[in-house]
């Protein structure tokens, strides 16, 4: 597993790769939500009144770095997610300054 630090907007943030055979479990989370990749199970999420997104990469078949998450595309987002602003369409990036 790989981790990173980060800081969007000023806030403390932490992006992890955990390699799954042929693909990456890919996420990155903060104080009040995550932003990740496919397998991230956002509905799941919701059940816990926790906000999360998932995106869509903006280039190749799937996410393989943090990087990915923030230049993709966010494909869901879950209710609490939805009400702190994020939407589908913004990049990951900017999802993840609403968190």
């Amino acid at each position: 597993m790989e981790s990173t630090s980060l800081t969007i907007n000023g806030k403390k943030a932490e992006g992890f790769v955990v390699p799954l055979g042929p693909v990456n479990l890919v996420f990155v989370k903060t104080e009040k939500g995550l932003v990740g990749c496919g397998v991230v199970d956002v509905q799941a999420l919701e059940k816990f009144g926790y906000p999360a997104a998932k995106v869509r990469p903006s280039a190749g078949p799937s996410i393989r770095t943090v990087d990915d998450i923030l230049t993709g595309t966010i494909a869901v987002a879950n209710g609490p997610a939805r009400a702190l602003g994020i939407a589908e369409g913004m990049k990951g990036r900017e999802a993840l300054e609403h968190l």
